[in-house]
C-alpha cells in the first residue's frame, strides 16, 4: 500500500467510482429498446469511466515507482478523454436527435484522442484535463437545462449532476482537506463529490431514456 495515507483513501474513493459506474452501466442497459444509440453512449461513457477508476485506484493506492505511475496515468487520461468526448455526443443525441449525435460521435472520438495527445506533450497535464472537462461538461450542462426549462423527463436531473461534476472539478483544484475517519485530500474529496452527481445523472437519464420512445427522438 502507499504509505501516505490521502494517496490510500484517494485510491479507495477510485475504487468505489469504479464500482458506482458499472452499477449505473447496469442500471441503464434496460433502455436499450428505447434508445439504442443514446444508452450505447451512456454505457460506452460507464466503461471508460469504470476503466479510468481502476487504474487511479492502482496508481493512487499502491507504492509504485514512478516508471510504473507514469504508464498507468497513459491510459487513464486517454480513458477520461474519450468519455468527457461521449458525454458531449450524449448531450448532443438528447437535444438534437440520434442522427445528429451520430454525425458528430467520430469528431468527439477525435477531440478525445486530440486531448490525449496534448497531455503526453504538455506540461501541467491536469490543468489541461479540467480545461477540457470544464468545457466538455458545460455544453452538457446548457443542453439539459434547457431541456428541463422545455419540462423534458429527466434532464433536470441530469443537469443537477453535471452541475455537481463541475463542482467537484473546483474542490479538485483547491487545497482542501477533511477528515472523516480517515484524512482525504482534494483527490478524494473529489470522487466523494463525483458519487452523487454520478447518482444524478443516471436518475435522470433513466427516465431520459425512458421517455425517448414517447418523445420521438430516436430514430434507431
Amino acid at each position: 500500500m502507499n504509505p501516505i495515507l490521502t494517496e490510500v483513501t484517494t485510491g479507495a474513493t477510485d475504487a468505489v467510482l469504479g464500482v458506482l459506474a458499472v452499477a449505473c452501466a447496469l442500471a441503464l442497459a434496460g433502455a436499450r429498446s428505447n434508445a439504442p444509440f443514446r444508452t450505447h453512449v451512456w454505457l460506452a461513457v460507464f466503461a471508460l469511466l469504470t476503466v479510468a477508476s481502476a487504474l487511479g485506484a492502482v496508481a493512487h493506492g499502491l507504492d509504485l515507482g514512478p516508471d510504473v505511475r507514469e504508464t498507468l496515468w497513459q491510459p487513464l487520461y486517454l480513458s477520461l478523454g474519450l468519455m468527457l468526448g461521449l458525454i458531449a455526443v450524449a448531450a448532443v443525441a438528447d437535444g438534437w436527435g440520434d442522427t445528429t449525435g451520430r454525425k458528430v460521435l467520430p469528431f468527439a472520438i477525435g477531440v478525445g484522442l486530440v486531448f490525449y495527445g496534448v497531455t503526453v506533450v504538455a506540461d501541467g497535464v491536469f490543468l489541461v484535463f479540467v480545461a477540457y472537462e470544464v468545457v466538455a461538461m458545460l455544453f452538457a450542462l446548457g443542453v439539459y437545462a434547457k431541456l428541463a426549462v422545455e419540462g423534458k423527463p429527466g434532464a433536470a436531473m441530469v443537469a443537477g449532476g453535471v452541475l455537481v461534476t463541475l463542482v467537484a472539478a473546483g474542490v479538485q483544484q483547491s487545497d482542501l482537506s477533511v477528515t472523516i475517519v480517515w484524512p482525504f485530500d482534494h483527490n478524494g474529496i473529489f470522487h466523494l463529490v463525483q458519487i452523487p452527481g454520478l447518482l444524478l445523472m443516471t436518475a435522470g437519464m433513466r427516465q431520459r431514456l425512458s421517455a425517448a420512445g414517447e418523445e420521438g427522438a430516436s430514430t434507431a
